[in-house]
């Protein structure tokens, strides 16, 4: 699927084959910005000072971009197939569904972290995607901080990617740092019961991590199926069942104030990066994941050994040819033994499981897990996202859009923002990204942006980017669709599910600032960047 610029005539007859979106504008029928960087005609061939309305006709598997002239009603059902004509979203629309999710967060604890920022934006309906965010203080008995210390603070943060439905990644927001913080509870309490040890070992701290992952798949697989067994109704059993049918990939990351060390647990495909600045002012972008997929080579030969003699374990880049993540909670058909599939499917109609199944597990909840030192004194940051992100924008880029975002807000608030004294020294007066340009991550088992392939993107950053939004995550999503050109930012906005997902996923992006800032205790809401709450029915 492609954008591309059509005729006049063209567009017309794709109209009675697809459907076709519109907004008011002001633009010549000839102008030249449009999603792919062209203008069709006119569709009509009147003269005269009549307003034209930006087209977008969604045909087989391209979107097409035009202009109409006129002001006639266009919003309409066009046939008995359901096929819509609805106007296309203005500037201030597709900004205000950008925004619509959006919340920020100051963080006075004065602990290494001053801020975070959040942002979804679906493309299934509803969203697969979700997040979780959670501060546990820890006492200082249990932190093994210095005599006399203070408490710490245990901080959470994580974004969940889910497939073949809501359910699986919904439940991750409710329970999996609870999981993992009880795990690491233990894990403290046995190191302090050790008058030699005092502070769990680094690989005891992973272990833990892990084991909350894998505690809550098992659960969410295999403890479900138990309790089915027991269900009085089949309305109970589809409940109990729900979790294990769908699947989701989950990216947690884990921040001891104490140590300042920050753990990512990946399991699937989301992604973390660090945003750190060099002395030469410029960002460097630093992988914290890497994608587990069936074309992750890691991952293609760990199955391998692990399914000695089936060929076909892993075929396209997916798992038994179907799923693409190695590594996702639920995704019972490809964990269930061959009986329990059979059994579930007979009387609960669950998923056919594929017809390669022969040793399953072939997909585990296990994360990687990986721990970097974070100087909050240089104000670094981490920016977490689904494969809707990455699939947009390189690391590079990604960092690079963050570091031009503080630059901006440092000139416009003059460096006095609340809790931003890690602004100061960040501005600059460049026009490129202040990213210094390394690799990809592909070669660290990170995929390309390939929808920047797919749009054709402009590869000239001056005209690619924009700076618009108090929300950073915010600020990201709109680079990643479009950014300055708007064109391209609306028919990506306008789109409706499930036609938007040929062209976008789900999008859920994470930013978390450290730097040392306030100590009241408070965490509050920055209003500026974030939604206005929604009233509840």
């Amino acid at each position: 699927m492609q954008f591309r610029a059509i005729t006049g005539a063209l567009v017309a007859a794709a109209v009675a084959s697809g459907a076709f979106y519109a907004y008011n504008g002001n633009q010549s029928p000839n102008a030249t910005a449009s999603p792919i960087n062209q203008q069709s005609a006119s569709l009509s061939s009147q003269a005269g000072s009549e307003p034209t309305r930006k087209a977008l006709v969604v045909g087989q598997g391209e979107l097409y971009t035009g202009t109409i002239t006129g002001s006639g009603p266009i919003s309409k059902e066009t046939d008995e197939y359901g096929r819509r004509v609805v106007e296309m979203l203005d500037p201030e629309q597709a900004t205000a569904k950008l925004r619509k999710n959006e919340e920020s967060w100051l963080v006075g604890r004065g602990a290494g972290v001053v801020r975070y920022d959040v942002v979804q934006l679906p493309s299934n309906d509803p969203i697969e995607d979700d997040h979780a965010e959670k501060i546990i203080e820890v006492p200082s008995n249990l932190a093994a901080t210095d005599n006399g210390a203070a408490a710490s603070d245990w901080m959470f943060w994580g974004v969940f990617d889910g497939h073949s439905g809501w359910v699986t990644s919904a439940k991750l927001r409710q329970t999996l740092i609870s999981y993992v913080a009880r795990e690491l509870n233990t894990t403290y309490k046995t190191a302090l019961a050790d008058p030699a040890q005092r502070i769990p070992t680094p690989e005891s701290i992973d272990k833990a991590i892990k084991s909350g992952f894998v505690l809550l798949d098992n659960e969410i697989v295999h403890e479900s199926v138990k309790k089915v067994k027991q269900a009085k109704t089949k309305i109970a059993a589809a409940e109990l069942l729900a979790p294990a049918l769908s699947g989701s990939c989950a990216l947690l990351s884990f921040y001891d104030s104490r140590s300042k060390l920050l753990r990512v647990a990946c399991t699937g495909d989301s992604r973390a990066v660090l945003g750190r600045r060099g002395a030469n002012g410029k960002w460097t972008a630093t992988p914290l994941s890497e994608d587990q997929t069936g074309g992750t080579t890691s991952e293609a030969e760990r199955l391998r050994k692990e399914h000695p003699g089936e060929p076909n374990v892993v075929r396209n880049g997916r798992i038994l040819g179907g799923l693409e993540p190695s590594r996702a909670f639920g995704d019972a058909s490809y964990k269930w033994s061959l009986e329990t599939n059979a059994e579930l499917k007979k009387s609960y109609f669950a998923r056919s499981p594929s017809s390669l199944l022969k040793t399953p597990p072939y997909v585990t909840a296990e994360p990687i897990v990986t721990t970097t030192k974070v100087e909050p004194e240089k104000g670094d940051f981490v920016v977490m996202a689904t494969d809707g992100l990455w699939e947009m924008l390189t690391n590079e880029e990604v960092v690079g859009l963050v570091g031009q975002w503080l630059d901006t807000q440092g000139k416009m608030n003059g460096g006095n923002l609340q809790t931003q004294s890690w602004l100061k020294s960040w501005w600059s007066s460049e026009k490129q990204l202040p990213i210094d340009q390394k690799d990809n991550g592909a070669g660290a088992g990170q995929r390309a942006p390939i929808r920047q392939q797919q749009w054709g993107t402009k590869t000239n950053l001056n005209e690619r980017f924009v700076v618009e939004d108090k929300n950073v995550a915010t600020h990201l999503v709109r680079n990643a669709l479009g950014g300055k050109d708007q064109d391209q930012l609306s028919a990506l906005l306008t789109l409706p599910s499930p036609f938007s997902r040929r062209y976008r996923d789900d999008l859920t992006v994470e930013v978390i600032f450290f730097g040392e800032g306030a100590a009241d205790g408070k965490v509050t809401l920055n209003k500026e960047a974030s939604a206005e709450p929604q009233a509840k029915l």
